[in-house]
């Protein structure tokens, strides 16, 4: 019995989503398993037929695990038949349940998820998002100090530093109830940075939101790679600590090599921006 098209399994987080649209765009008209907080950022992509935030109960002609968990590729199993993934992918055990398994090609996670979907030129399509919260009238800019864990953050008090030595508004954004600035959920967010002459963050999703959107900035990295988890297409310079050892190990403290990059050297690249 024929399936439904192509069924996309990449459930979050923000980020990984982002890092994925462009595979999408490159499948075609795909219906696209997404965890409900961030089905906002799909909404109306021209390459996004149906968003699924639970498995309906019908049967897809392929599904492509992005995802590379278990879970996620037992969820594409029961999709579809015919599932395509990475050979190695996040944990080994996912690969069993996969037709076709594909070397990754590409540095950057977005190269390799597009050699995943076949190929293709990166493109990236947002939502225009919803004004929320306050934001200043004239150029400012919009700042996410939080990420997935804390060895990828920068001290607040380095962003209040910061603040005092830009020629323009620096706006700290997070979701409701964090306490910041700007507070939204994912449609504010995409307003905030579309209207923010420049950007500074560390590698978390609103980061990798404003790559995607071609906005401007400097980016703090520290113990991820940033030319596999950087922000993709070059309008934001990473700044990173030389020699800065790679580690995905989730710590509660601030990496040595985070704390090494001073908000005077922050503001030397950002001011030329503003």
């Amino acid at each position: 019995m024929a399936g439904d098209g192509i069924l996309l399994v990449r459930m979050g987080a923000m980020g990984d989503i982002i890092h994925t649209l462009p595979a999408a765009a490159a499948l075609g008209r795909v219906a696209w398993l997404v965890k409900p907080k961030w089905a906002p950022l799909l909404e109306g992509n021209p390459a996004v037929a149906e968003i699924v935030t639970s498995m309906p109960g019908r049967r897809f002609d392929t599904a492509y695990d992005f995802q590379g968990l278990i879970k996620s590729a037992l969820m594409a199993r029961v999709g579809s038949g015919k599932v395509i993934g990475f050979e190695d992918p996040r944990e080994a055990p996912a690969a069993w349940f996969y037709s076709k398994r594909q070397p990754r090609q590409g540095a950057h996670i977005v190269d390799q998820n597009l050699s995943l979907a076949g190929g293709g030129r990166a493109q990236f399509w947002l939502p225009p998002g919803e004004r929320e919260g306050q934001l200043p009238e004239g150029r400012f800019v919009l700042a996410c100090p939080l990420a997935g864990w804390k060895g990828k953050q920068w001290p607040l008090e380095n962003y209040r530093r910061l603040a005092e030595l830009l020629p323009a508004p620096l706006v700290l954004t997070g979701p409701p109830g964090s306490g910041l600035d700007h507070e939204s959920a994912i449609p504010g967010l995409i307003d905030a940075t579309r209207r923010a002459a420049a950007v500074v963050g560390v590698d978390s999703g609103p980061l990798h939101l404003a790559a995607a959107i071609g906005v401007p900035g400097v980016a703090i990295y520290g113990p991820t790679d940033p030319a596999r988890h950087g922000p993709y297409g070059g309008s934001i310079k990473v700044l990173r600590q030389p020699g800065a050892a790679t580690t995905y190990r989730r710590g509660d403290t601030f990496d040595a090599s985070m704390l090494a990059i001073t908000p005077e050297a922050v503001a030397r690249e950002l001011s030329p921006l503003l």
